[in-house]
């Protein structure tokens, strides 16, 4: 309870872990990127009560839970009957249930935490357990993006969505993609963007890249963008290439990767789109979304 006053999140560690370079920024940056206020427990960690991240607001909830049943359970296994006690419906079935649940408890990979002690809270018992998770190579790099909605025409494969990607949870997935697919980027409110970064394929699958693919922003005021942004020079030239419907093309990917800086003279924008231009031979994998506000 102390310390429910000294931030807006509160971390339950250990003095007998090792951590990952950079956990604090990291842990910072997803708390900060989710995309409602509903969950109640950020998973750093899958072993006990480690890397746990509450909001402030919810300590005095969980607290007084704990110090009614402590004696009884080990405090991780309290945590999902708190979950159990707020979300699941007893007329319903376990499945739903887990569904519920998984809104609230919301799990990091990989690991930042690994256990290296042997002591257990527990008289008598020696604790020996590992986070298999820590210290694999990552599959993907999550970035803090702006608030957006997105969305694909293309078939994600298994649980590998782009909402995940784009929270920077998981890499995107997705069967192979034809002429015509898109997988489109929608802001809640228009955002000037200074650059962007996507890297597509990952070490475990390093050709699932998105090949003959452009990147395409729409301005939330497309007309002053016309004037300032689309033409150069005297002749007033083409500069970038619209689309007939109003995106304009300002890079391409090459070698899997497409980065760039967005031209300021677009404004706030609404949008920003990957458009596949001709057919895949592979699969595609997006391992990485990095969309960079301008200051």
């Amino acid at each position: 309870m102390y310390a429910q006053s000294k931030g807006t999140y509160y971390v339950q560690l250990e003095d007998d872990i090792v951590a990952r370079p950079n956990f604090f920024t990291t842990m910072k940056n997803f708390a900060l990127q989710q995309p409602s206020e509903e969950w109640m427990i950020l998973e750093f960690s899958q072993l006990g009560f480690i890397g746990k991240m509450f909001k402030s607001l919810d300590l005095s909830l969980i607290v007084e839970f704990m110090l009614m049943f402590y004696k009884d359970k080990p405090i991780d296994w309290l945590l999902d009957h708190i979950m159990w006690v707020k979300v699941c419906n007893p007329e319903k079935d376990a499945k739903h249930c887990d569904r519920q649940k998984a809104n609230l408890r919301i799990r990091f990979k990989p690991s930042l935490f690994q256990h290296v002690g042997t002591h257990s809270s527990l008289a008598g018992k020696i604790q020996k357990l590992k986070d298999k998770d820590f210290g694999k190579q990552t599959l993907h790099k999550g970035h803090a993006n702006p608030l957006a909605e997105v969305t694909t025409s293309l078939k994600t494969y298994q649980h590998f969505t782009l909402e995940k990607a784009y929270l920077g949870e998981d890499f995107f997935w997705a069967f192979t993609p034809v002429s015509g697919d898109f997988i489109r980027i929608r802001f809640f409110t228009p955002v000037r963007i200074e650059r962007f970064f996507f890297r597509s394929g990952h070490m475990e699958h390093p050709g699932d890249k998105l090949f003959n693919t452009s990147v395409e922003v729409l301005p939330f005021d497309n007309i002053q963008a016309e004037k300032e942004a689309l033409t150069e020079g005297r002749e007033r030239t083409p500069k970038y290439h619209r689309t007939e419907d109003g995106f304009i093309r300002i890079g391409a990917f090459g070698g899997g990767v497409a980065e760039g800086e967005v031209d300021a003279s677009f404004g706030p924008l609404e949008a920003m789109r990957l458009s596949v231009l001709t057919d895949s031979p592979v699969w595609v994998i997006l391992s990485e979304i990095f969309i960079k506000k301008a200051e």
